[in-house]
Protein backbone atom coordinates (compact mmCIF):
# COMPACT_ATOMS: atom_id res chain seq x y z
CA UNK A 1 0.00 0.00 0.00
CA UNK A 2 2.70 2.47 1.00
CA UNK A 3 6.24 2.76 -0.26
CA UNK A 4 7.55 3.84 3.15
CA UNK A 5 10.29 1.56 4.41
CA UNK A 6 9.97 2.39 8.09
CA UNK A 7 12.09 -0.43 9.51
CA UNK A 8 15.34 1.38 8.67
CA UNK A 9 14.56 4.62 10.50
CA UNK A 10 16.13 5.16 13.86
CA UNK A 11 15.07 8.75 14.42
CA UNK A 12 11.53 9.96 14.95
CA UNK A 13 12.26 13.02 12.85
CA UNK A 14 13.70 10.96 9.97
CA UNK A 15 10.58 8.81 10.00
CA UNK A 16 8.24 11.83 9.90
CA UNK A 17 10.22 13.52 7.12
CA UNK A 18 10.09 10.32 5.03
CA UNK A 19 6.33 10.15 5.59
CA UNK A 20 6.03 13.79 4.50
CA UNK A 21 8.01 12.93 1.35
CA UNK A 22 5.76 9.95 0.61
CA UNK A 23 2.61 12.03 1.04
CA UNK A 24 4.06 14.67 -1.28
CA UNK A 25 4.89 12.01 -3.89
CA UNK A 26 1.40 10.51 -3.72
CA UNK A 27 -0.14 13.97 -4.15
CA UNK A 28 2.09 14.67 -7.15
CA UNK A 29 0.96 11.44 -8.79
CA UNK A 30 -2.69 12.14 -7.98
CA UNK A 31 -2.61 15.58 -9.56
CA UNK A 32 -1.35 14.17 -12.85
CA UNK A 33 -4.37 14.41 -15.17
CA UNK A 34 -2.99 11.64 -17.38
CA UNK A 35 -3.48 8.83 -14.86
CA UNK A 36 -6.33 6.38 -15.32
CA UNK A 37 -9.29 6.52 -12.96
CA UNK A 38 -8.53 3.09 -11.54
CA UNK A 39 -4.94 4.12 -10.70
CA UNK A 40 -6.20 7.42 -9.29
CA UNK A 41 -8.56 5.56 -6.96
CA UNK A 42 -5.72 3.35 -5.71
CA UNK A 43 -3.43 6.33 -5.20
CA UNK A 44 -6.12 8.23 -3.33
CA UNK A 45 -6.82 5.26 -1.07
CA UNK A 46 -3.12 4.96 -0.34
CA UNK A 47 -2.89 8.71 0.33
CA UNK A 48 -5.78 8.67 2.80
CA UNK A 49 -4.34 5.67 4.63
CA UNK A 50 -0.86 7.19 4.88
CA UNK A 51 -2.17 10.58 6.03
CA UNK A 52 -4.46 9.01 8.61
CA UNK A 53 -1.74 6.72 9.96
CA UNK A 54 0.80 9.56 9.97
CA UNK A 55 -1.59 11.83 11.88
CA UNK A 56 -2.36 9.08 14.38
CA UNK A 57 1.34 8.51 15.03
CA UNK A 58 1.96 12.21 15.53
CA UNK A 59 -1.10 12.73 17.73
CA UNK A 60 -0.68 9.67 19.95
CA UNK A 61 3.11 9.43 20.27
CA UNK A 62 5.14 12.31 18.83
CA UNK A 63 3.18 15.38 19.94
CA UNK A 64 2.66 14.18 23.53
CA UNK A 65 6.39 13.42 23.80
CA UNK A 66 7.52 16.81 22.53
CA UNK A 67 4.70 18.79 24.15
CA UNK A 68 6.08 17.77 27.50
CA UNK A 69 9.32 19.43 26.47
CA UNK A 70 8.12 23.06 26.31
CA UNK A 71 6.86 23.15 22.73
CA UNK A 72 3.20 23.45 23.66
CA UNK A 73 2.32 26.40 21.40
CA UNK A 74 3.98 24.74 18.39
CA UNK A 75 2.15 21.47 19.06
CA UNK A 76 -1.16 23.31 19.43
CA UNK A 77 -0.60 24.91 16.00
CA UNK A 78 0.23 21.52 14.50
CA UNK A 79 -2.90 19.96 15.99
CA UNK A 80 -5.01 22.80 14.57
CA UNK A 81 -3.51 22.01 11.16
CA UNK A 82 -4.43 18.34 11.62
CA UNK A 83 -8.06 19.31 12.18
CA UNK A 84 -8.17 21.37 8.98
CA UNK A 85 -6.40 18.64 7.00
CA UNK A 86 -8.77 15.95 8.29
CA UNK A 87 -11.78 18.06 7.35
CA UNK A 88 -10.50 18.55 3.82
CA UNK A 89 -9.58 14.88 3.54
CA UNK A 90 -13.04 13.87 4.77
CA UNK A 91 -14.60 16.05 2.06
CA UNK A 92 -12.38 14.38 -0.51
CA UNK A 93 -13.23 10.90 0.76
CA UNK A 94 -16.92 11.70 0.34
CA UNK A 95 -16.36 13.05 -3.20
CA UNK A 96 -16.30 11.17 -6.46
CA UNK A 97 -12.92 11.16 -8.19
CA UNK A 98 -14.51 12.51 -11.38
CA UNK A 99 -16.27 15.37 -9.54
CA UNK A 100 -14.89 18.67 -10.92
CA UNK A 101 -14.45 19.90 -7.34
CA UNK A 102 -12.21 16.95 -6.47
CA UNK A 103 -9.15 18.49 -8.15
CA UNK A 104 -9.73 21.84 -6.46
CA UNK A 105 -10.11 20.17 -3.06
CA UNK A 106 -7.01 18.12 -3.70
CA UNK A 107 -5.05 21.32 -4.41
CA UNK A 108 -6.32 22.83 -1.15
CA UNK A 109 -5.25 19.69 0.72
CA UNK A 110 -1.86 19.79 -0.99
CA UNK A 111 -1.30 23.41 0.14
CA UNK A 112 -2.40 22.60 3.70
CA UNK A 113 -0.07 19.60 3.87
CA UNK A 114 2.85 21.56 2.42
CA UNK A 115 2.42 24.30 5.02
CA UNK A 116 1.97 21.84 7.88
CA UNK A 117 4.78 19.42 7.01
CA UNK A 118 7.48 21.55 5.44
CA UNK A 119 6.97 24.96 7.03
CA UNK A 120 5.46 24.30 10.44
CA UNK A 121 6.92 20.93 11.42
CA UNK A 122 10.19 20.63 9.53
CA UNK A 123 10.90 24.38 9.56
CA UNK A 124 9.88 25.30 13.11
CA UNK A 125 8.96 22.37 15.37
CA UNK A 126 11.66 19.85 14.41
CA UNK A 127 14.60 22.24 15.09
CA UNK A 128 13.22 22.73 18.63
CA UNK A 129 12.81 18.98 19.06
CA UNK A 130 16.43 18.42 17.96
CA UNK A 131 17.53 20.77 20.75
CA UNK A 132 15.27 19.19 23.37
CA UNK A 133 15.71 15.46 22.72
CA UNK A 134 18.99 13.60 22.44
CA UNK A 135 19.69 10.96 19.80
CA UNK A 136 18.72 8.06 22.09
CA UNK A 137 15.37 9.68 22.92
CA UNK A 138 14.68 10.31 19.21
CA UNK A 139 15.62 6.71 18.42
CA UNK A 140 13.29 5.29 21.10
CA UNK A 141 10.51 7.58 19.94
CA UNK A 142 11.17 6.59 16.32
CA UNK A 143 10.92 2.89 17.13
CA UNK A 144 7.60 3.38 18.92
CA UNK A 145 6.24 5.51 16.08
CA UNK A 146 7.39 3.04 13.44
CA UNK A 147 5.63 0.19 15.21
CA UNK A 148 2.31 2.07 15.39
CA UNK A 149 2.55 3.34 11.81
CA UNK A 150 3.20 -0.12 10.40
CA UNK A 151 0.42 -1.58 12.53
CA UNK A 152 -2.07 0.99 11.27
CA UNK A 153 -1.17 0.38 7.63
CA UNK A 154 -0.98 -3.41 7.75
CA UNK A 155 -3.50 -4.53 10.35
CA UNK A 156 -6.30 -2.02 9.83
CA UNK A 157 -5.87 -0.24 6.49
CA UNK A 158 -9.61 0.00 5.89
CA UNK A 159 -10.41 1.28 9.38
CA UNK A 160 -7.85 4.08 9.31
CA UNK A 161 -10.05 6.38 7.23
CA UNK A 162 -13.38 5.46 8.85
CA UNK A 163 -13.28 8.36 11.34
CA UNK A 164 -12.69 10.72 8.42
CA UNK A 165 -15.69 9.36 6.52
CA UNK A 166 -17.86 9.48 9.63
CA UNK A 167 -16.81 13.07 10.34
CA UNK A 168 -17.80 14.04 6.80
CA UNK A 169 -21.22 12.40 7.15
CA UNK A 170 -21.88 14.11 10.48
CA UNK A 171 -20.74 17.48 9.11
CA UNK A 172 -23.36 17.41 6.38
Amino acid sequence: MSSIKTANYSSALDLLIEQHDTIEQLLAQLTDDRIADERKALLFRSLTDVIAAHAAVEETIFYPAVRARATDALVQDALADHIAIKRELADLVMSELDDPRFSARLQILQAQLEHHAREQEEGVLFPHVRELLDADELDRLGAEMTELFEQLLTERPLDVTRPLREAAVHAR
